[in-house]
């Protein structure tokens, strides 16, 4: 892989786990072949970014968390790789998850791994430019 930070992004229920979110979350790394990278930071719309489960993995993987607001995610939509219809209702979006990690990747950043979704949550990988 290039250089440049990587970015989990995650979209997920209320009060979903934190093993829950942490499954996801590694399957999406494993299939970008980044099962041991370090992940400095997870992005996530800033409703959700108070989650119990969300908290307690980012101080476990030792990530800032970065919430976005929800106006933000929109100006990614053309970078998704993914599209969720009821997601697109609800936040103009087709992927929180690949909208998330693109904002928090900032300008340059790119898409590395498409939306992984579980019962709970959706996880995508970007990468930051630099």
């Amino acid at each position: 892989m290039s250089a440049g930070r990587l970015i989990a992004g995650i979209g997920l229920r209320p009060d979903t786990s934190e093993a829950d979110i942490a499954e996801c979350l590694d399957r999406a790394l494993a299939a970008a072949g980044l099962a041991q990278a370090a992940l400095p930071r997870i992005a996530t719309l800033a409703a959700r970014s108070s989650e119990p489960g969300l908290l307690a993995l980012a101080k476990a993987r030792q990530a800032e968390l970065v919430a976005i607001p929800d106006e933000a995610l929109k100006g990614f939509e053309a970078s998704c790789a993914t599209r969720s219809t009821r997601i697109a209702s609800l936040y103009g979006v087709g992927s929180v998850a690949e909208a998330a990690a693109l904002a928090a990747a900032g300008p340059g950043g790119v898409l590395i791994q498409p939306r992984i979704a579980t019962a709970r949550v959706t996880c995508a990988l970007a990468r930051a430019a630099s």
